[in-house]
């Protein structure tokens, strides 16, 4: 997979594995990396699913209707990559938290549901549930944060709601943080995130 490896000043912090929406590239979240976790080494992945050109994690059939099939198929990939790159970048494959927006928090969010211990946490910007009616791993003391909007339309709030109610039964310490721009990934939600993940993980 198209992708950035930046290695970080710290060897114990996680590595940010980043996670574009849809049109973006591998360079689009760095800042956001820089504002979480500075420290943090960083692998940054561009989606292989290209739609009217615009790179995406894995196709949909039309808005909110994700293509099952391929979602299922494109997390093993990623997933599979995930172990690739610790082997080749040398960094503890346990040791990843995801940082996704939009098209990334899915695929970050279909990683949990359907690999244990793929990730040690996540910060999902806006997301949908990615499959329904699976049995979900253990996620025991998982800690993930939920960026939302109230008002919006594409990740509604009893969407963002079922998300922490399904990943919450299966034992992750979720935390939803709530604003009022839409689909947009604001300055506020990512410093919401930012200190979440110092609280959580110790910000040096």
């Amino acid at each position: 997979m198209k992708h950035i490896f930046k290695q970080g000043t710290d060897p114990n912090s996680p590595v940010l594995l980043l996670l574009h929406g849809t049109g973006g590239t591998e360079r689009d979240l760095l800042p956001l990396a820089e504002l979480i976790s500075p420290s943090s080494s960083v692998l940054s992945v561009r989606g292989n699913v290209l739609e009217n050109g615009m790179p995406r994690f894995f196709r949909r059939l039309a808005e909110g209707v994700f293509d099952i099939e391929d979602l299922i198929f494109r997390t093993g990939e990623l997933h599979d990559f995930l172990d690739q790159a610790a082997a080749e970048y040398g960094f503890d494959r346990s040791n990843i938290v995801a940082v996704g927006y939009s098209n990334g928090a899915n695929i970050a969010a279909s990683l949990l549901f359907h690999n244990k211990d793929a990730l040690k946490g996540a910060i999902l910007h806006h997301p949908m549930v990615p499959i329904r009616d699976v049995v979900l791993p253990d996620m025991t003391g998982l800690p993930c944060f939920i960026g939302a909007g109230e008002n919006d339309s594409m990740c509604t709030p009893p969407e963002t709601k079922e998300l922490e109610r399904l990943l919450n039964g299966a034992g992750a310490a979720v935390t939803v943080h709530w604003e009022h721009f839409g689909h947009q990934l604001t300055s506020t939600e990512a410093a919401a995130a930012a200190a979440w993940f110092g609280q959580t993980f110790g910000n040096k």
